[in-house]
């Protein structure tokens, strides 16, 4: 994520107003001593010199209410990756594609947007902001035009664990007679600790009448340190189905466990009949669903 510094290297563009990243996870970061660690601890320094072009570059000025205008301009339309929660693990860097319509009788002059996280823009407590100068708008009619930005995420870097669950987008846009909207949360989405799931029924093969046990475990991307670890007290179903094919039915719920079982799900059965086994997790704001690939067990 190119984060910019300065007004004049966001002319017509938006930028963050007031990004502060808490003192106690600067301080964290500064006393690993370790490459990614002094990567973020600057980039935190860019980002608390990320100010202000938002409001400003179109000459529109300071505004009163969390959502201005003037005039007929409107935002419609905002899809922020491809409508799909954002959701990113440990090391990868993922490109999210915003796009949105924007209206105006005169045509449109230009447009920009900013994600963040927070109760007030003004207050943010983390943002991100576009690849592009500005929204790449093409024109659909004399009043209409189609606009998109893409906003490079690292994990590495950008994130921190506190920062998953709910983002908005915040949109400016301008007509060419002037007119302007400025939009606080034109459009919400979710940005998730990517999640893993696991399956394993053993003994296998097993003799009819014999005890079989299936473990999983869930763990998701922690971002505070670069890895995966359990997510724990997590509810998670056991699924079945006869080996010879068909579909997965819900068999009973259990919890992830935690201290040094985090993460960890395990149950048994008795083996009756060449079964498939796998586990599922149905999701929470900040961690996507998953699914673990099925065990099929062979009875003797």
């Amino acid at each position: 994520m190119r984060m910019r510094a300065t007004a004049a290297a966001v002319s017509g563009a938006l930028a963050l107003t007031a990004l502060a990243i808490p003192a106690a996870q600067a301080a964290t970061a500064a006393s690993k001593g370790d490459t990614v660690s002094s990567v973020r601890a600057a980039h935190e320094a860019d980002l608390r010199k990320a100010t202000s072009a938002h409001r400003d570059a179109a000459g529109f000025g300071a505004r009163a209410v969390p959502d201005d205008g003037i005039g007929d301009t409107k935002v419609s339309s905002v899809v922020v990756n491809g409508g799909k929660n954002v959701a990113l693990g440990t090391t990868k860097a993922k490109t999210v594609k915003v796009s949105f319509t924007v209206t105006d009788d005169s045509g449109i002059e230009f447009a920009d947007a900013v994600l963040w996280q927070g109760d007030t823009f003004e207050d943010m407590k983390a943002g991100l902001l576009p690849n592009e100068d500005e929204a790449v708008c093409t024109a659909t009619s004399a009043t209409s035009a189609d606009c998109k930005l893409t906003y490079t995420i690292d994990p590495k870097i950008d994130l921190y664990n506190n920062m998953a669950g709910t983002w908005k987008v915040s949109v400016i846009a301008a007509g060419k007679d002037g007119d302007f909207t400025d939009k606080d949360n034109a459009k919400s989405f979710k940005l998730q600790r990517y999640s893993k799931l696991t399956a394993n029924a053993a003994p296998e093969p097993i003799k009819k009448g014999k005890t079989l046990t299936i473990t999983g475990k869930l763990t998701r991307a922690n971002w505070d340190t670069g890895k995966y670890a359990g997510y724990t007290k997590q509810k998670v179903t056991l699924q079945t189905r006869p080996a010879s094919g068909g579909s997965y039915t819900s068999s009973k719920t259990y919890t992830s466990g935690s201290g040094s079982s985090a993460g960890v799900v395990k149950t048994t059965r008795t083996a009756s009949k060449d079964t498939c086994y796998r586990y599922t997790f149905a999701g929470t704001s900040t961690t996507p669903s998953v699914t673990s690939s099925g065990d099929c067990v062979d009875v003797r």
